[in-house]
This record gives structure tokens, sequence and C-alpha cells, in this order.
């Protein structure tokens, strides 16, 4: 029974029935390969190239504001382009020192600041005979003021002055004397039908459209306006002569019929446009 006892007792435990052997007491397997490192990335090396290829850029941003800061020093501060000089053209009835000293411009400023949209705002304010006016810079000291007067087509007399109007039934001026060549309205429809419909600014406004729309050499024959009402309007030439015009309406046929009558019939003392189809001259 010892031995028995000690024979069961010496036998190994892996040889026991119904246990399985121990994690790791089996046969050891094939070795296993270890793990590679993973290779380290491959940067390009932090040298001069970098700085070499960022120089020219740095390089040019600072000789544009080199440049930048100089074109608006000469522009601004240098006394290179400064304005020295101001000249007016264009003048008829004003005088280039009339257009200069409403224009004020700013003598010694930098030519680039002055404003000329101003500078012709200024003149037409002070000057209503201008109609229009360009100030242009001319580089490098100069202002130059082109302006364009307006041309009165018909006078309305106030007292003992005459009241100038445009082409535009703007009046732009009073003066003492009559300008040659310019007829004066004689207005005269307080007691016409149709003057309810049609007030003094109306029948103004007709006779400007009538005066305006005559050629040069009638224009400059024409002594007077006279308007009845709407569609009474009369031309007083010069030789005691007269014209029917009849309202302001194909001013411009009414125009050349008239043209043409006074070619055909040159000592008739009366003339018929107001339907330019049908002329009519009479008298001598």
């Amino acid at each position: 029974m010892a031995g028995a006892t000690t024979a069961h007792r010496g036998t190994p435990s892996s040889d026991r029935p119904g246990r399985s052997p121990r994690k790791g007491a089996g046969p050891a397997g094939p070795p296993k390969s270890p793990k590679s490192a993973k290779a380290p990335k491959k940067t390009a090396p932090r040298g001069p190239g970098k700085r070499l290829r960022r120089g020219p850029v740095l390089a040019s941003l600072a000789a544009a504001v080199l440049l930048a800061s100089g074109g608006t020093w000469v522009l601004y501060g240098s006394s290179w382009l400064r304005v020295e000089r101001v000249t007016a053209t264009g003048t008829e009835v004003l005088t280039p020192e009339q257009v200069l000293s409403a224009a004020a411009v700013p003598v010694g400023a930098p030519l680039v600041s002055v404003d000329t949209d101003e500078i012709e705002s200024r003149v037409r304010g002070r000057l209503p005979r201008i109609d229009s006016v360009d100030a242009v810079r001319a580089w490098p000291h100069r202002i130059g003021l082109k302006v364009t007067e307006r041309k009165p087509v018909l006078l309305i007399k106030k007292d003992a002055n005459f009241v100038e109007v445009d082409a535009s039934g703007v009046r732009f001026d009073t003066v003492p004397k009559a300008p040659a060549g310019v007829p004066v309205l004689e207005l005269n429809a307080a007691g016409s039908p149709s003057a309810r419909r049609f007030d003094e600014d109306r029948l103004l406004h007709e006779a400007v459209l009538v005066a305006g729309s005559l050629p040069a050499p009638i224009a400059k024959e024409t002594v007077q306006v006279k308007v009845g009402s709407y569609d009474s309007i009369v031309l007083e030439l010069t030789g005691g002569r007269s014209v029917r015009w009849g309202s302001g309406e194909q001013s411009d046929a009414k125009g050349r019929a008239l043209t043409a009558l006074l070619k055909a019939a040159p000592k008739a003392a009366h003339f018929d446009v107001s339907v330019p189809t049908a002329p009519a001259a009479a008298g001598s």
C-alpha cells in the first residue's frame, strides 16, 4: 500500500488525468519575430535655404513700401508738384482775371490735392454768366480753367437796364446797354383770352424758343420779339419789316421758310411764316 501510494505521488502532474497542462508548459513554438520599429519621417533640413527663399520676398515688400512712401512724399510733401500758376481761357465778355478771382485756386498747395470739382462749382456760383467750366491739372505746376459763357438770345427791359436771357431761359446777367444783335422782348398779353392758361413765364419760354431758333443772319436783323398771346408772336426786323410767326411750334421750319422768303422777296415789308408750309410775303 505504501509503495502504491508512493508511485502515485511520483507521477508527474502533466500526466494526471483530467487536468490540462499549465500555460507555457508545452513545447516552445517558433520564436516570434520582433516588431520592426517605424522608420523616422524624413524632414527637410531647416537650414539657410528657407531663409534665402524668403529674403527676396521681404526685400520686394520693403522696396514697395519705400516706393509708396517716396511717391506720397513727392505728391504731397515736396515742392516739386505744387500749384504755381493758374490760367483761364474761353472768356468773351468776362476777363480771365474775373474767372481766376472766382476760382480762388490755392496757389502753393500740392497739385494732387486740389479739388477741381469744387473749383468748377465755385466759378459757376460766383459768375452766373459762365455756362460751363472745366478745371484740369496740367502737371507739374499748373491748373487750367476752360470756360464757356452763356450767350443771350433775348433781352428783357428792366428800368434803364437789360436782363440777358440765354437759349435755356436762364436770366444770367443785367447790363446797362443792350448787346448788338440781340432782340428785346415786348410782352403784352394781359388782354389775351389765353392769359390764364399761358402765364408770363410760359410766354417768355415761347419767346426764348423762337429767338433761340432763329438762323444767325436773321437773329442779327431781329430788333424785337413781340408776344401778344401764345400763338401770336411777331418779329420786328431792321428796315421796318415785320414777320408774323404765330406760336413757338415748328420754329426751326419757320426759320428756314423765312430765310427763303427774304431771298425770294428782299423788298417785301411783311412776312408770314405762321404756317411754314405756306409762307407768304407782301408789301414793299
